[in-house]
């Protein structure tokens, strides 16, 4: 499946959105418990990463212009 095709078809993006979310809620409550500010700042770049991927169907969609 090419990547325009999955951003493109709904059920499958909101799944994958709902999955996302899932993991920036997992990050968070790990954050919430880390000692170490190496980890900390790990786990935010995670969930930098995990937010643009959420921002990944708007990037694709107007990339193809």
């Amino acid at each position: 499946m090419k990547l325009k095709q999955f951003v493109n078809d709904k059920e499958l993006w909101d799944d994958f959105c709902t999955y996302i979310d899932t993991s920036i809620s997992q990050q968070h409550r790990s954050l919430e418990q880390a000692d170490n500010q190496v980890i900390f700042y790990r786990m935010q770049g995670a969930i930098t990463a995990l937010r643009r991927l959420k921002h990944l169907k708007s990037e694709i969609n107007n990339g193809s212009k």
